[in-house]
C-alpha cells in the first residue's frame, strides 16, 4: 500500500453563524455554527479566539540554548521556556514579533533567522497557532537599551543550556513547556544536517487561522 504524502491541508467549512461567549483581557470565547461538507450535517463548536504567538530558540556558537525561567501562575510553576509572546501588536509581522520578544525577554538580538516549526498547541479548543523560530549568533542588547520588565517578567532568569543537556531535559519530564519542548526536539532533528533544510525566516506564516493569505 503505497503510503499517502504526510502534509495537513486546508479545509474550509461552511460558516452558518458565530458568537462571542466570553471577552477577556486578552482572549475571547467564540461559539461556530459549522456546515459540514461530507455530511451536510451541522456542528457547534466552543473554542479560544486567540492572536497566536512566535517563540524564539537562541542558540550560540557552541550550541548552547538560552533557556529562560518564568513564574506561571495556572500550574503554579515556576518553568523553564524559550523567549515567547504573543502576536498582539497590529500589523506586526511574525519575525518582527519574535525579535521583538527577544529583546524583551532576553536583552538580545541576533544576526541569523530561520523557522524551526509551525504548530497548533491545541486545535481541538484554541486558534493559537505558534511559529517557533531559530535565532543564531545572538547579541547581548547595551545596557541603556534593554526592556523594563514587569510583573512576572521581573522575576525571570536565564541560562544557557548545552543543546543535548536540553533535549535529555526534555525527555526525563523536566521541562513542560510545549514550545520550548518542540523547539529543542526540532533543533535536535536539525542539527542532524547542520540546520540546512529548515525554512526562510521571513515565510509567510499560512497555517495562522488569521494570517492565511488568498
Amino acid at each position: 500500500m503505497q503510503t499517502p504524502p504526510i502534509s495537513d491541508e486546508f479545509s474550509p467549512r461552511e460558516l452558518l453563524a458565530r458568537e462571542t461567549l466570553y471577552q477577556g483581557r486578552i482572549w475571547n470565547v467564540i461559539h461556530d455554527s459549522v456546515k459540514l461538507s461530507e455530511t451536510g450535517g451541522t456542528i457547534e463548536r466552543d473554542y479560544i479566539d486567540h492572536p497566536g504567538a512566535v517563540s524564539v530558540l537562541v542558540m550560540d556558537e557552541e550550541e548552547r540554548v538560552l533557556m529562560i525561567n518564568q513564574y506561571r501562575h495556572p500550574v503554579g510553576m515556576r518553568l523553564w521556556e524559550i523567549p515567547a509572546g504573543l502576536l498582539d501588536v497590529e500589523g506586526e509581522l511574525p519575525l518582527d514579533g519574535a525579535k521583538r520578544e527577544l529583546w524583551e525577554e532576553a536583552d538580545r538580538t541576533a544576526e541569523q533567522w530561520s523557522i524551526l516549526t509551525d504548530v497548533f498547541l491545541s486545535p481541538g479548543s484554541s486558534a493559537e497557532a505558534v511559529r517557533v523560530y531559530l535565532a543564531r549568533e545572538p547579541k547581548l542588547a547595551p545596557e541603556d537599551q534593554r526592556h523594563l520588565r514587569t510583573e512576572e517578567e521581573a522575576e525571570m532568569i536565564s541560562a544557557w543550556v548545552p543543546l543535548q543537556d536540553a533535549v535529555a531535559a526534555v525527555l526525563s519530564g523536566k521541562i513542560h513547556n510545549p514550545t520550548a519542548m518542540i523547539a529543542i526536539l526540532a533543533a535536535q532533528a536539525a542539527r542532524a544536517d547542520n540546520y540546512a533544510n529548515l525554512r526562510e525566516a521571513n515565510e509567510p506564516f499560512d497555517v495562522h487561522p488569521y494570517l492565511r493569505q488568498g
